[in-house]
């Protein structure tokens, strides 16, 4: 394989670029809205999420940082349990309310913000543990990215 595939991400509960349900954020029931994902290529070992918002005043900030997914994994239903560790064997790291799992989108009143749900199929499982941010699953991702997509939603108060 001589580059990165796209992968197609879409979720049922909003559509690329709309209004992300206040269901799926910190003023509603702040669960993890439902993903799926096409393309995943021959020679994948497991699947990462990232989801976050680069609209927040001191910069990005992350709200979900999921990894080591079975290869065979083509979607998540709404509502992921917030445990580290997932009965498929996947891993949630620490997203920015210093928690493992999915935080909703919170951002200060007044401008939509923008939430970009990531996600990549990689060629190995990642050694990371449960206490994995953002900028450690990007670094043991580095070279190993067979393909990616995203989905982005946008959220006010």
């Amino acid at each position: 394989m001589t580059g990165v595939v796209e992968l197609v991400v879409i979720s049922t509960a909003f559509v690329m670029g709309g209004v992300i349900p206040a269901t799926y954020t910190g003023i509603g029931k702040n669960i993890s809205p439902p993903l799926s994902w096409t393309g995943i290529p021959e020679g994948t070992k497991s699947i990462a999420i990232v989801c976050d918002d680069p609209d927040a005043p001191m910069g990005t900030w992350v709200h979900w940082v999921l990894f080591n997914l079975p290869p065979d994994t083509a979607r998540l239903d709404e509502g992921v349990p917030t445990k580290p560790r997932m009965k498929n064997g996947a891993i949630q790291g620490i997203n920015d309310y210093q928690r493992n799992g999915y935080g909703g989108p919170m951002p200060p009143p007044g401008r939509a913000h923008r939430y970009f749900f990531k996600v990549y199929a990689l060629d190995t499982m990642l050694s990371l543990d449960t206490k994995a941010v953002k900028a450690d699953l990007e670094m043991a991702m580095e070279g190993h990215i067979l393909a990616n997509g995203q989905l982005s939603g946008t959220f006010k108060r």
